[in-house]
């Protein structure tokens, strides 16, 4: 049941981070980004695309070493440090960013619950193959 969990966890890590490729256009970066300094632009920039391609790698390490990642001890070692990112993903998700972001929002509540859900679903799923070993 595990691999399933893996599997399902590697496929929506793959498609979260190519999603990141769309943040310039919706989120109007060309724009909003103008006011910062060269450096900080660039920054953002640049972090964006290497938390795409992490997520993207842990996505593919999911799904093409699960046996690894479920039965070895540093698979399982991996997987508390995959469930501690994502843990604190989810406590960021609550305390880093304001409410005033979402809260009163049809559409920006609906994606603050689906996303907390899916911090809380990679967190889940990482930290019991974790303790189950």
């Amino acid at each position: 049941m595990l691999e399933l969990h893996f599997n399902i966890v590697g496929i929506l890590l793959i498609g979260l981070a190519l999603i990141h490729f769309i943040f310039p256009t919706y989120f109007n970066w060309k724009e909003e980004l103008k006011q910062l300094s060269l450096v900080n632009r660039q920054m953002m920039q640049v972090h964006t695309f290497f938390i795409a391609l992490t997520v993207f790698l842990m996505g593919i390490f999911c799904l093409y070493s699960t046996e690894d990642l479920i039965s070895t001890q540093l698979g399982k070692t991996i997987s508390f440090g995959f469930g501690i990112f994502w843990i604190v993903r989810l406590v960021i998700q609550f305390f880093g960013y304001s409410k005033k972001l979402w809260k009163g929002k049809k559409f920006e509540t609906m994606m603050h619950i689906i996303f907390s859900v899916l911090w809380a679903y990679f967190s889940i799923i990482f930290m019991m193959n974790y303790l189950e070993g």
